[in-house]
């Protein structure tokens, strides 16, 4: 049986260590609080302006926008996944990490053999992962998550745009963890650019926008647009683009934060289970001793009457 003396240092590390997933828990549950609260804000209008555009687009011919339609003669694709810049949360990194090799090797895997599929990694995870695997990186997006600032999703557009307009890529994609819940996390794999014919909608967002009660969410609407519809496309689609990035990070971070507090939920339960279980393997480490003494006590005693 195990020393007394290595049970209760044990006891002692995994109560620290009981101490320390408690604050983290709190501490996730305090920044979950704050990003929930900026992903109910920018969803509405990422929602609204992304409705504005699909209207626009559908009332104009495709080239009304370069943005509608990929560049000629560009065989490269362009893939951001956005993951987090610290682990300790559970499944969170490595679902989107597998979301987007899972997208590489499904319909991307021409490109990435021909050296022609570009990633742009957010988080310092994900741009670990990748960069250990040889992919062609884009930027360097770590640790943005701490200051997180719409000016991050402007400059991640503004790369992405570059090299569509290039011919670099004739395609962009994001890769991200959207946040349902707490406890659900959905995979997210939502095309960019081109602006795609459908509005899409992740699983949250037709949720939400079916309560709006609206015909056809919006699609039958006529607007009239002052200026033209022209003029307005012009100032709608980068602000389109910003905000569905922006909603992106945000969606990752609230999910993130959601997964963290899980995990070290888990991680507190577990650690007062193994205090329990070596509680009481101390108590009867402790009491075998007790009886071990006990017996030699007596031994002695019944000796020294026969002497």
């Amino acid at each position: 049986m195990a020393n007394l003396r290595d049970i209760r240092n044990r006891i002692d590390s995994i109560e620290n260590t009981k101490q320390v997933t408690r604050a983290m828990k709190m501490v996730a549950a305090a920044k979950l609080r704050r990003a929930q609260e900026q992903i109910f804000q920018a969803r509405p209008y990422a929602y609204k302006i992304g409705e504005l555009t699909n209207h626009l687009k559908q009332k104009l011919d495709p080239t009304a926008h370069p943005f509608f339609q990929a560049p000629e003669e560009s065989p490269g694709a362009l893939v951001i996944v956005i993951t987090a810049d610290r682990g300790l949360c559970g499944s969170f990194n490595s679902d989107a990490i597998k979301t987007a090799e899972h997208l590489v090797e499904t319909s991307h895997a021409e490109m990435q053999a021909d050296d022609d599929l570009f990633l742009l990694c957010v988080g310092k995870k994900g741009h670990k992962h990748f960069q250990k695997r040889d992919y062609r990186l884009v930027g360097d997006y770590r640790d943005v998550f701490d200051g997180l600032h719409f000016e991050v999703a402007q400059q991640i557009v503004e790369d992405a745009v570059e090299g569509f307009e290039r011919g670099l890529w004739g395609e962009v994609t994001l890769v991200y963890n959207e946040f349902k819940n707490t406890i659900v996390q959905n995979q997210i794999v939502e095309p960019l650019l081109p602006i795609p014919e459908e509005r899409f909608e992740t699983p949250v967002m037709k949720e939400e926008t079916d309560g709006l009660d609206l015909p056809e969410n919006g699609r039958a609407i006529d607007y009239i647009f002052e200026p033209g519809a022209r003029d307005l496309l012009d100032e709608l689609v980068p602000r389109y683009l910003y905000y569905q990035v922006w909603r992106a990070l945000l969606e990752s971070n609230a999910a993130e934060q959601g997964a963290r507090m899980v995990a070290m939920d888990n991680a507190t339960s577990n650690a007062e289970e193994l205090i329990e279980d070596l509680t009481l393997e101390y108590n009867r480490a402790r009491q075998s001793a007790i009886t071990r003494e006990l017996l030699d006590i007596t031994s002695g005693a019944e000796a020294l009457e026969e002497s």
